[in-house]
């Protein structure tokens, strides 16, 4: 299938800065501009901290979730990669933000069907995405048709 589709969209989510500090423990980023509101006020224009890019490209997994169907059952959807990605706007700390991910194409692919999605995180009230990219989706087993 190589028509477009219309973008699925998942629920919000506000990112406040436990949220961000955990991440941060768990990549070993402490860069002040994420975990430390006051001198990320003090020292950039951004008016406080910001949220790891790192993050944001974690979360399309769980904006899946409540964005698009779930697999099939027996079926098993692997991370493939991605053919682009950028990080587009920052994010302030407290920010709510969703997945966005439109199907741009579908193969077949070792025994399974490769999507590729117009993947983004929106920002609410915000003009930009804070990323996009294109994420390929593998998807094997289960009944491979597509709807």
């Amino acid at each position: 299938m190589n028509e477009a589709h219309a973008p699925h969209l998942s629920e919000w989510v506000t990112v406040d800065q436990p949220m961000v500090d955990r991440f941060a423990d768990a990549i070993d980023d402490h860069q002040f501009i994420h975990v430390d509101p006051e001198r990320a006020k003090a020292e950039t224009s951004y008016g406080g901290t910001i949220v790891h890019g790192f993050y944001l490209l974690s979360m399309l997994t769980a904006f899946t979730r409540s964005a698009l169907p779930p697999a099939k059952t027996g079926a098993v959807e692997i991370n493939y990669g991605f053919d682009k990605l950028r990080f587009l706007s920052p994010v302030p700390v407290g920010s709510r933000i969703r997945g966005s991910f439109t199907l741009e194409n579908e193969t077949p692919k070792a025994g399974g069907v490769l999507r590729s999605y117009d993947a983004r995180v929106e920002i609410e009230g915000a003009e930009r995405p804070a990323l996009a990219a294109s994420w390929l989706v593998l998807t094997v087993g289960g009944d491979q048709e597509t709807d």
